[in-house]
């Protein structure tokens, strides 16, 4: 049977130490914004066929990780064409080791390497300034360098080549981290665009959002709320063309 114009859309929404209801809740607003878009939604990759079967991936994810399987699925996924917004922490695999710091253990290459790119670390929550880097590029032009409160500053090991959209520059120890040394005054991708055979994955770093109870069992109360670059209109104009690229329609709007 014929979806005539209709686009199907997988939303992976799960994971740890973050406001997932509230993400969630924010990007099926969005969605909702594209009539032409039917979606199903997941917390996790466990219904691979669903998802495989979807015109485009969305995610929000925190330490949610495919296996072995699932993961060569999505590999040949977006292979064969498909196209995937991935958001914040989908790249981390995070695991605290005895001495209190977070690891990020290589797991799955190939999966990060279908992102381009795996979360080693961050430095304490502090404003930075996002820079555009390519400001003819679609998903960006017209807007203005910005600044985010309360963000995760992502430092992440790259995979293959990425096309950098967005960036900020940073250098210091990150001592809660394994990974904790970054000196090199480099820039730091925030928002890229990575091929990966004849598909592409769309990366925003941007996305940090915490409240009283999303650090659950480690800590039961969460003594401050983190709301991220959630409070600017910078990063919803991003999520817009971010779902609108997805759907090939980003240059013709």
């Amino acid at each position: 049977m014929s979806k005539s114009d209709r686009l199907d859309v997988y939303l992976i929404v799960g994971g740890k130490y973050h406001n997932i209801d509230f993400a969630r809740l924010e990007l099926l607003k969005l969605i909702a914004e594209q009539p032409r878009l039917k979606v199903k939604v997941g917390d996790d990759y466990n219904d691979i066929d669903a998802i495989c079967a979807a015109d485009f991936i969305i995610s929000y994810t925190c330490d949610v990780v495919p296996d072995a399987v699932q993961t060569e699925r999505l590999r040949e996924y977006m292979a064969a064409g498909r196209r995937w917004f991935a958001l914040h922490s989908t790249n981390s695999i995070l695991r605290f080791v005895e001495d209190g710091r977070v690891d990020s253990p290589r797991d799955n290459e190939p999966f990060m390497e279908m992102l381009g790119s795996q979360f080693l670390s961050h430095p304490p929550l502090d404003p930075y300034d996002v820079t555009v880097t390519e400001p003819d590029h679609p998903l960006v032009a017209g807007l203005g360098n910005f600044t985010v409160e309360d963000e995760e500053l992502y430092l992440s090991v790259f995979h293959g080549e990425v096309k950098t959209l967005l960036h900020t520059r940073w250098t210091g120890e990150t001592e809660l981290f394994v990974d904790k040394d970054w000196h090199e005054d480099e820039p730091r991708p925030v928002m890229y665009l990575h091929a990966f055979g004849e598909g592409e994955v769309l990366y925003l770093t941007l996305g940090h959002r915490r409240g009283k109870y999303d650090m659950q069992p480690d800590i039961e109360e969460y003594p401050q709320q983190e709301l991220g670059a959630w409070e600017t209109a910078e990063y919803y104009e991003l999520l817009r063309r971010g779902i609108r690229w997805s759907m090939g329609t980003l240059e013709s709007q």
